[in-house]
C-alpha cells in the first residue's frame, strides 16, 4: 500500500504509486491501488484501507460473481462503481470464480478439454475485443482520469486477470516502461503463491483425481496470457 503495509486478507493489493512513466515523473502513490476482492480482509486490514482516503472503488465482477463471495469490506464511505467484464459463455469465468470460492467444480471438465493455459489465452484475447471487456476497461480508465474519483482502487475477484489487464492498460497510458509494466503484473505469482499452493491442496482433498497441471494456469498469471492481449491489441489497432 502507500505506506509500502500489504493487506493480510488480500495479499495481491498493491500501490502502482511510484513506477516511473511519461518525462521520468513517478506515478503518485496512494492514487491508483490493484488488489483482489476485499470480502477477505481482516480487521486489522481495514486501517490501512482507511489511510488511502478512497474516493472510488472500481469492482470488474459479474453480479453473479459478487452474489456468491463474501461482501466487501471498505473503510469509509467511496464511491462503488460496478463495471462486469464478465463472458458468461466462457467456461473460465465460471472455473475461477468456483475455484476461488471453494464452489462447485463443474466446469473443470469443460476447461481440461479446452485446455486451461489455451483459455486463459483466449480470455485475454478477448479482453482486448470483447464487449463488455471494451466497455468496462474503458470506463474504469475514465474514472482514473478524473480528480474527483482519486485515490481509487480497482479488483476483479483473484485480482489477476481482468485487474492485472486493467493495471497493464493504466501504466502504458501513463508512460511506464514495458518491462516494468509486465515485471507489475507478473509479480502477481510472488504475492499470491500461498494462496495457489492451499487452494490446490483443498481441491485435491475434495477431489484427490485432480489434475493438478490443468489447475496452476488458472490460478498463475503467465507471460504467454499478456503477449496474446498484446498480439490481440496489434492485430485488431495496429498499436496499443
Amino acid at each position: 500500500m502507500a505506506d509500502g503495509g500489504s493487506l493480510a486478507g488480500a495479499p495481491n493489493a498493491r500501490d502502482l504509486g511510484g513506477l516511473v512513466g511519461v518525462d521520468g515523473r513517478r506515478i503518485r502513490p496512494g492514487v491508483l491501488v490493484r488488489a483482489s476482492a476485499l470480502g477477505r480482509l481482516v480487521d486489522d486490514d481495514l486501517p490501512a484501507l482507511g489511510a488511502l482516503g478512497l474516493s472510488c472503488v472500481v469492482d470488474l465482477r459479474a453480479p453473479s460473481e459478487i452474489e456468491v463471495a463474501p461482501p466487501d469490506r471498505l473503510a469509509g464511505a467511496p464511491a462503488v462503481v460496478h463495471l462486469p467484464v464478465y463472458d458468461p459463455e466462457h467456461p473460465v469465468f465460471t472455473y475461477v470464480a468456483a475455484v476461488m470460492l471453494g464452489h462447485d467444480l463443474g466446469a473443470y471438465e469443460a476447461l481440461a478439454r479446452e485446455g486451461t493455459a489455451a483459455a486463459m489465452a483466449a480470455i485475454y484475447r478477448w479482453f482486448v475485443t470483447g464487449a463488455s471487456a471494451r466497455e468496462g476497461f474503458a470506463e474504469a480508465v475514465r474514472l482514473a482520469a478524473r480528480t474527483d474519483r482519486l485515490p481509487l482502487l480497482f479488483h476483479c475477484s483473484a485480482g489477476k486477470d481482468r485487474t492485472g489487464w486493467l493495471a497493464v492498460i493504466l501504466l502504458t497510458a501513463l508512460g511506464v516502461d514495458a518491462e516494468t509494466v509486465r515485471a507489475d503484473y507478473l509479480r502477481t505469482n510472488e504475492t499470491t503463491g500461498g494462496v495457489q499452493e492451499s487452494i490446490i491442496g483443498a481441491m485435491r482433498f475434495r477431489r484427490p483425481d485432480l489434475d493438478v497441471d490443468a489447475i496452476r494456469p488458472v490460478l498463475e498469471v503467465r507471460a504467454e496470457y499478456l503477449d496474446a492481449a498484446y498480439a490481440e491489441v496489434e492485430s485488431v489497432y495496429g498499436t496499443f
